[in-house]
């Protein structure tokens, strides 16, 4: 069924939402404003999706998107909007979750945190590549599928990583084996030191590696193989390690392939500061910081109190995070390899801690929410990556004792709808 109706907001997930007969429709690449003709795809009774088929009206604060296949890759949802209207955008639905979702008090939430760069961010992506037989493609999947369509370069991309892309789509095109290589991952660091992850199917490993070499050596790429998990990470060439810096004064925090970093390094930054600042600490205190990857959070808070425990249950990240601190001189630091869920039970047996930190993945951390409650740590900073699961997690807590004092969303993926947030709870009996 073909409808026409006039988009009002944005919603979370990225889709313009219009109303028909008082039931919500969510249309994909559409603005507050625009009036449309879109086709009703999947009816779920009070709300529907639908796809658009015409812009009838255009919204005026529409924008042409810079990227040539802006609404077929899968990657960006927003490029038709002006970055302020993004990021007011965010702020909006951010509010809206944590409000609607968490019964959380509006006055403590706090105003996004705009990039201070809409595009040419991202210091880490992840290419997608199929062989196909007109060529070798290397893109992005399209939205909704996994189809990959090719691109020249991506916008939100810096131009040092964009410009390897034609010699590596070239050297693996030309080889016998280019359909053995379903991703490339591309890395820059603060210093502009660059590396790339290719994954390859087992058995094509030498020739990948032989063909690639004479483009990454020269560049000075430092480049790695990985076949399977990241475990199975094979070096070609260059140094393992990339840094980047956060507090002040700088602390450089090295991560290796297959460790994680933000992808959003300015952002990265403000985060941290702001995360500092919440944390309240005033030089005494034992910390907790679960999720603790390569120490990002664990290090600077070691400058500020008596000890932190970082905890994360992937090896390498615990490996490289003692490096970190051994390499920033903080010696009041220790790292666990260990599953975040029962930490605090068993670490705060020995000795309370006064803060505890969290840096979860998308899917949240609700089931350390019954530890929260039982131990009760005096001051909880949660930095999320998703507002539905970060809502899901506040609600017990802020219905049994936890007051939450401030929140704010940090646009680290400008041109999409994710948004990251800090949000700080204190503990005040029930």
């Amino acid at each position: 069924m073909t409808v026409e109706l006039t988009i009002d907001r944005l919603a979370f997930g990225g889709n313009g939402v219009g109303r028909l007969d008082g039931k919500a429709i969510f249309v994909p690449f559409t603005a507050p404003g625009d009036r449309v003709r879109c086709r009703i795809v999947k009816d779920k009774g009070r709300w529907a999706e639908a796809e658009l088929v015409e812009l009838l009206s255009p919204a005026a604060q529409r924008v042409t998107p810079p990227c040539p296949v802006f609404g077929r890759c899968g990657g960006c949802q927003w490029q038709h909007l002006p970055y302020a209207e993004q990021a007011a955008a965010k702020e909006a639905i951010f509010r809206e979750q944590l409000v609607r979702h968490a019964d959380a008090p509006a006055e403590a939430l706090l105003p996004v945190v705009q990039a201070p760069a809409p595009f040419a961010y991202r210091s880490r992506v992840q290419f997608k590549c199929h062989h196909t037989p007109s060529g070798f493609v290397l893109g992005f999947y399209r939205r909704g599928s996994h189809y990959v369509e090719d691109i020249v370069a991506c916008p939100l991309v810096p131009d040092a990583l964009n410009e390897l892309l034609p010699g590596l789509r070239a050297a693996i095109a030309a080889t016998s084996v280019a359909d053995r290589v379903p991703q490339i991952d591309l890395s820059i660091d603060d210093a502009g030191a660059r590396r790339a992850v290719v994954h390859v199917l087992p058995g094509a490993e030498q020739i990948i590696a032989a063909a690639l070499e004479p483009v990454a050596r020269p560049a000075g790429l430092a480049l790695f193989l990985q076949i399977g998990r990241k475990e199975t990470l094979l070096p070609v060439c260059g140094a393992a390690e990339l840094t980047i810096t956060c507090d002040e004064p700088p602390l450089r925090l090295a991560y290796g392939p297959g460790g994680f970093a933000q992808v959003n390094l300015a952002q990265n930054r403000s985060l941290v500061a702001a995360a500092m600042a919440a944390a309240q600490l005033q030089g005494g205190e034992r910390v907790l910081d679960l999720y603790c990857g390569m120490g990002n959070f664990s290090l600077p808070l070691a400058r500020r109190c008596r000890e932190v425990v970082g905890v994360e249950d992937y090896a390498p990240s615990i490996a490289q995070a003692t490096r970190n601190a051994a390499a920033n001189g903080l010696a009041n630091v220790r790292f666990l390899v260990r599953p975040a869920t029962g930490a605090l039970t068993q670490l705060a047996a020995a000795a309370p801690f006064d803060v505890v930190f969290l840096d979860p993945p998308r899917a949240g951390a609700y089931e350390l929410c019954r530890e929260f409650l039982a131990i009760r740590p005096p001051r909880i900073v949660y930095v999320s990556c998703d507002p539905a699961t970060l809502a899901r997690d506040l609600k017990p807590l802020l219905h049994n004792g936890y007051r939450l004092v401030s929140s704010q969303s940090f646009d680290f993926f400008p041109q999409t709808h994710h948004i990251e947030s800090l949000t700080r709870l204190e503990w005040s009996g029930v």
